[in-house]
């Protein structure tokens, strides 16, 4: 629980003192959470788009192990700014992990990515007998 005196502060010093403000003034303008992900289920297939903006195809990794696909993502950005007066060196490290269980109803050794305008497709094929089968009228004898 807070102090009383705290309690007693407007709203605006809540927003002062209890965020972390820090990161805000120092935003490099990439992302620092985990990047939002769809899931699409059509007859056929799985799809899984993650949203990554600044990121290129050569800044994921994907690994399958036991039916656990994972996703993950580590780019390290460097700023060097050098002056007759100051040297400035800065470090951004941006990572995220996301792992997936996926279902037996996939063919699990055809899954397929590809990477288009800051998302990522992640294809997962389902095995035939998952399939949605077409509605069939049957002849009565």
């Amino acid at each position: 629980m807070l102090p009383r005196i705290y309690r007693s502060f407007p709203r605006s010093w809540d927003d002062i003192f209890v965020k972390d403000f820090i990161p805000e003034f120092f935003d490099n303008g990439s992302f620092k959470s985990i990047p939002a992900v769809n899931i699409i289920e059509d007859n056929d297939e799985f799809t899984i788009e993650v949203a990554a903006p600044g990121l290129n195809k050569k800044d994921f990794k994907i690994d399958l192990e036991n039916n656990r696909l994972t996703i993950s993502s580590e780019k390290e950005d460097k700023i060097d700014d050098q002056n007759d007066k100051f040297v400035r060196k800065e470090f951004h490290y941006n990572s995220f992990c996301r792992t997936f269980t996926l279902p037996e109803s996939v063919e699990s050794d055809k899954i397929k990515a590809k990477h288009n305008d800051g998302i990522l497709y992640v294809t997962i094929p389902k095995k035939e007998y998952a399939k949605i089968k077409p509605i069939r009228q049957i002849q009565i004898s």
